[in-house]
Order: structure tokens, then sequence, then C-alpha cells
């Protein structure tokens, strides 16, 4: 719904919140669809901090992020991903190359000469 405080999922007649029951079936019917049955409505909070550190998000920004007031909660929701051993092995390679002035952004290490 339009405005700062609209609603994302409001419900049919836009009076309100989507009513839980609802979004539920709606869940566990996608879920069913992609072959995830496993997956918990909750599990998606996860995620979506776990994607949010690995895009750059410092610990404050992530605490923020998420509504949390100590880092202890925050960091429940980090979860290691696979394959990023790689990468970070790879990014501290570029680090101890001589000569080599590391600015790290989004997409990674960047060389600067």
């Amino acid at each position: 719904m339009p405005g700062p405080d609209g609603l994302l999922f409001p419900n049919a007649t836009k009076t309100g919140h989507l009513h839980v029951n609802t979004l539920s079936k709606t869940y566990h019917r996608t879920r069913q669809v992609a072959g995830r049955p496993d997956l918990r409505f909750h599990d998606l909070r996860h995620s979506a901090a776990s994607m949010a550190a690995q895009a750059g998000a410092t610990l404050a920004e992530l605490m923020a992020r998420m509504g949390h007031s100590t880092a202890k909660a925050a960091l429940v929701y980090q979860h290691v991903a696979e394959g990023r051993d790689r990468t970070i092995a790879d990014r501290m390679a570029l680090l101890a190359e001589p000569g080599v002035v590391q600015s790290t952004g989004i997409d990674g290490p960047r060389a600067e000469t």
C-alpha cells in the first residue's frame, strides 16, 4: 500500500494486515511446489541476514536491519554458506600481493595501483 507505513501484504479489502492463515496456506503450498516442504517461514529471516552479511553489511548494519539490540542476537542468524571459504581464501590471497592496495566493495576486492 502507498506511503511510508503502507502494508506490503494487506488483506484483500486493503483495510489491514493479511491474515496469518492466508499467508500460511500460500507459504505451505509454495514450499511444496519448490520441493522444500522442510523450509520454515522463519528460515527466510536467516537467509536474508546471511545474504546481507555476504553482501558486505557490517554487524551494526545487520543489527539495525534485523531489529536486534545485541550482537549476540544478530550472530544467531549468521550461517556458513557453501563455497564461501574458497572465496574468502582467494580474497585474502589478493591482500598478500606485493605493491597492491586493496579496495573492498560489494563485488569483492579490487586491485588499485
